[in-house]
């Protein structure tokens, strides 16, 4: 092979080798000597893919999971199932069996891939996969079946870790970085699809940064058109060079081409948690966030892209005393530019309790640094609850509210707070439409406390036509929305 066609073996660049050498530019050799390099070329990648495939294949385990299921008892008058044998035995037969009989566990079996990633037998694979597996049966590549104990699971990643032992000879795979690879570089996933064992498929790096897929509580998720399949959860996802640079686990079941893999970056480090402790420890801010729509951007001075909003700090949490506010904009985290609610929340989880972390907040128009000790997550509460968006108001307010009695304090927690409650919401009207509904309670407006109604219509008044920047407190939590006036 000659030294050009060597070349064309670089990693990203074997799809362009292969489009050059069928290109037939002006003066070019006739077709029979044109056809011999593109045809060198053409086996080159093939040989690449086959390389990786042999390589990697070692490395990949099909696990098959059993679970116990037990069935429901039958409610009394509901028909028993049909079958050959019912009119043999009777309709009372049946009536009794399945009503008063005794109810047998069934085994449900599942199946899934995973990596191996070390030789002392710890093996990462999807927490779905295993998840209230009361047997787990890993079975190697060179046909060995060995059982297998969970090390530790993280659903908020849809991330496991597991481990076979006294298995000799196991062949870790190569992890890669996450972070390096490109929109267009060849993908390569093995797996055992619908229990088919070491299958391979190629495609390519689709999208990278995938969130708000709705899988798992933090996304960022690497897109491939790399055939994934049932069975294919917890297989490596590789590039070119055999290293694994993601964990598949999910595919868009309406789609075709559409496959997410856990980027290998942030599956190290969930690995060597579970590994080391058994649990996942998180960073955490103790606040509620939540994007930015266009109305709120404007009324905070940002970019729709550029922050993530703090809706509500919790009381005696990190956020609190290190003087953050609801109503601030977090801009970077280290340095690290803020792009929405999923990327913060990732970014804090990854900082280890009880490190300084230096946030670059946007407080009254102005950019402020504000320096905090991160705390630990406190069971299962998320990083930063992302208080859900609603959606923007178009286009007078169509609401109504009253002064706070002491028993709506009372219903709505607000012992303490201030504020006034919505009492009546136009259906038609601009606040219906921005989501405002009866029982909220507006706490700010236009960044200004309220305490009465009396003080809710003249912050409105001021307003005039921008639209009402309010503070709102529902369901034990606040957030901002915007209201603006009806056109006319």
């Amino acid at each position: 092979m000659s030294n050009r066609n060597r070349r064309c073996l670089r990693p990203g660049g074997l799809a362009l080798a292969a489009l050059v050498a069928f290109g037939i530019p002006a003066g070019a050799p006739p077709q029979a000597a044109a056809a011999k390099p593109a045809l060198e070329t053409l086996q080159a990648i093939q040989e690449a893919f086959v390389g990786v495939a042999e390589q990697v294949k070692p490395s990949v385990v099909n696990i098959n999971t059993t679970q116990k299921v037990r069935p429901p008892r039958r409610a009394p008058g509901e028909a028993p199932p049909p079958g050959p044998f019912r009119d043999f035995f009777g309709e009372d037969f049946f009536e009794r069996f399945f009503r008063e009989g005794p109810r047998r566990d069934l085994e449900r079996r599942s199946l899934g891939s995973g990596v191996i990633v070390d030789q002392q037998g710890f093996i990462l694979t999807n927490n779905h996969v295993i998840e209230r597996a009361e047997e787990i049966q890993v079975t190697l590549a060179d046909k060995r079946t060995f059982k297998a104990k969970v090390v530790g699971t993280d659903p908020k990643t849809d991330l496991a870790v597991i481990r076979i032992e006294s298995a000799p000879g196991l062949t870790p795979a190569r992890l890669g970085d996450s972070d390096r690879i490109r929109i267009g570089e060849w993908a390569v996933a093995i797996g055992n699809p619908f229990g088919l064992v070491q299958t391979v498929t190629v495609g390519v790096i689709s999208a990278t940064g995938r969130s708000n897929v709705g899988i798992t509580a933090y996304e960022d998720f690497i897109q491939t058109d790399a055939s994934i399949n049932p069975g294919n959860s917890g297989g490596p996802l590789l590039n070119v060079r055999g290293e694994v640079i993601g964990i598949n686990t999910a595919i868009v079941a309406a789609g075709q081409g559409i496959g997410f893999a856990i980027p290998i970056n942030m599956a190290k480090g969930i690995k060597d948690m579970l590994i080391a402790q058994g649990r996942v420890v998180r960073g955490w801010l103790g606040v509620q966030i939540q994007g930015l729509n266009e109305d709120l951007a404007a009324q905070f001075g940002v970019k729709p892209d550029q922050g993530a909003l703090i809706a509500n700090v919790l009381k005696d949490g990190p956020a609190e005393k290190g003087g953050l506010r609801a109503g601030d904009v977090i801009l970077e985290v280290d340095g690290t530019k803020v792009t929405g609610v999923s990327q913060l929340q990732r970014l804090v989880a990854a900082v280890p309790p009880g490190r300084q972390v230096t946030l670059t907040v946007r407080r009254e128009g102005r950019d402020m640094p504000v320096v905090l000790a991160v705390g630990e997550m406190p069971g299962e509460a998320p990083v930063a609850a992302a208080v859900p968006e609603e959606p923007g108001a178009a286009g007078r307010y169509g609401f109504k509210v009253q002064d706070l009695s002491p028993e709506l304090r009372e219903q709505f927690g607000l012992r303490e707070a201030d504020g006034v409650v919505v009492a009546e919401v136009d259906p038609e009207g601009p606040a219906a439409r921005t989501g405002l509904r009866p029982g909220d309670v507006i706490l700010e407006v236009g960044r200004q406390k309220v305490r009465n109604s009396r003080e809710f219509a003249a912050a409105a008044r001021r307003a005039r036509d921008r639209g009402l920047l309010l503070r709102v407190w529902r369901d034990g939590a606040s957030q901002f929305v915007v209201v603006h006036p009806e056109k006319g």
